[in-house]
């Protein structure tokens, strides 16, 4: 039986493997008795295997699988419920033994029976709980199927399907309440009076139009005017904001924590990523999630004031910029699921991928350092056509003092401007804080073991929250060593 063990079971079962054996037993008894009913038995013990072994790979059952996820895209340490429906298409009968196979980062890959004991109008159904505590896009499949001939003898194992692809978006943090919005109501509105004329009387009337109702009509304006005026409705405009993630490699890579791949690598989903850069991307969606919940329409832009998500694999419309209610910020959140740094790396202007199929694992395009420099003209043009309408807030890796000195002018388009230098070494951007507050910004760095909610009060409690912050990671450190 030990024997039986090690031999390969993608061909024959152990009951296949020992029918042939017995064969050879048979056949060398044959040859040294000289008897012709173990000659023939031998050949029955040999061919009935191999016959069998050909007949389940020449007849193949045919399967249609159905996989959904609940909730789909899921946020990092949150679970999804994953629910398979396995039917047999063509013809055929008997069980056979499937397994979902499962990037590593989640553990073992379920298997189960088929069919079903529940089984319902020849569907089996199956489910299965997933969790990632990163963020991206994993193939989650595809179902293979173990099948065994109607004698046991020999086994056949095969994908039934080409496997969905899983989102896992990165979690936003509750931030605290600041003043960061300006002249903003509570509900994140701000209400404009249309004067029509600069007297007091006229500060909210305007022509009647056919529709308006008869109580809205302003008496003494008729009589002034000649004609049927109304009282004019506040206009109400939604308050926008924009917020520039700075994405480029030399910003944020380099430190420790700067991952090539390591354990996504390990499942086929590679992603060039640091610490510093995980920190901005939960900044990203915290800060947009904030912003959305009080009726913010944003704009997301990256440091070159292209569509921040344009070489996002995982945004649904990388060319835009502009979102707006729940939808928009759900779509923030799944392009936010797999953006990686972009530009030149190792000191080599080599290509990083932009574009990755997860199902093919073909790349489509590159990120190339090619376009416009950095805080250039580019995003210039892009605060200006937006100038005024509300704030702007930066989440920025390292900065050259030069590269400061270029963005320090855009916070004359923002009724606020807002910048966080997340870096390993925060005191090291003393310079580059100066050069862009006075240019107008209100500008803090820091590392990325501070809380994100700890940054952003920043803005409205100065450096107590950041200084607390601070003494919690050094109490931290010495504990740890």
């Amino acid at each position: 039986m030990a024997l039986l063990d090690r031999l390969p079971r993608h061909l024959f079962s152990q009951r296949g493997w020992g029918l042939l054996a017995a064969g050879a037993v048979a056949l060398l008894a044959a040859q040294i008795m000289g008897r012709r009913d173990l000659l023939s038995l031998s050949v029955l013990l040999i061919v009935l295997p191999l016959i069998s072994l050909a007949g389940i790979r020449l007849v193949k059952p045919k399967f249609q699988v159905y996989r959904e996820f609940n909730p789909s895209p899921v946020e990092t340490s949150s679970t999804t419920t994953v629910r398979l429906a396995v039917a047999r298409t063509g013809q055929g009968t008997g069980r056979a033994i499937m397994e979902e196979r499962l990037p590593p980062r989640f553990g073992e890959s379920p298997a189960f029976h088929f069919p079903a004991r529940s089984a319902t109008g020849g569907t089996s159904r199956y489910e299965y709980h997933l969790r990632s505590s990163q963020r991206g896009q994993f193939v989650i499949g595809p179902v293979t199927a173990e099948f065994t001939d109607p004698f046991g003898l020999s086994l056949h194992r095969q994908a039934i399907d080409d496997g969905d692809t899983l989102t896992v978006t990165p979690a936003a943090v509750e931030l605290p309440v600041t003043g960061l919005a300006g002249a903003r109501g509570s509900d994140g509105v701000t209400a404009t009076r249309i004067r029509a004329n600069p007297s007091d009387d006229d500060v909210m009337t305007r022509e009647y139009r056919h529709g308006d109702p008869m109580r809205r009509v302003h008496w003494p304006a008729t009589a002034r005017h000649g004609a049927l005026m109304v009282r004019q409705e506040e206009s109400v405009t939604t308050p926008e904001a924009t917020v520039i993630l700075d994405q480029r490699y030399v910003a944020f890579a380099g430190g420790p924590g700067t991952g090539f791949g390591g354990a996504a690598a390990m499942d086929g989903h590679e992603m060039l990523t640091s610490s510093t850069f995980e920190w901005a991307v939960v900044a990203a969606i915290s800060i947009s999630t904030h912003l959305a919940e009080r009726n913010y329409a944003l704009r997301l832009l990256d440091a070159r004031g292209e569509p921040a998500f344009l070489r996002s694999p995982s945004a649904p419309e990388p060319e835009t910029d502009e979102y707006v209610g729940t939808g928009g910020l759900q779509s923030i959140a799944e392009s936010l699921a797999a953006i990686q740094l972009s530009g030149p790396h190792h000191g080599h202007h080599s290509p990083v991928p932009a574009r990755r199929d997860v199902g093919t694992g073909r790349d489509h395009g590159f990120a190339q350092d090619s376009g416009p420099a950095p805080f250039d003209d580019g995003l210039m043009d892009k605060l200006s056509a937006h100038r005024m309408r509300g704030p702007i807030i930066a989440i920025l890796g390292r900065l050259s003092l030069a590269e400061a000195n270029a963005l320090a002018p855009a916070a004359g388009y923002g009724a606020n401007a807002f910048a966080i230098i997340v870096a390993e070494k925060p005191s090291e951007f003393h310079d580059q804080l100066e050069e862009l507050r006075r240019g107008g910004w209100r500008a803090v760095a820091v590392s990325p073991a501070v809380p994100v909610p700890a940054a952003w009060s920043h803005f409205d409690q100065g450096g107590t929250a950041l200084d607390a912050a601070a003494a919690d990671v050094r109490r931290g450190a010495g504990v740890a060593r």
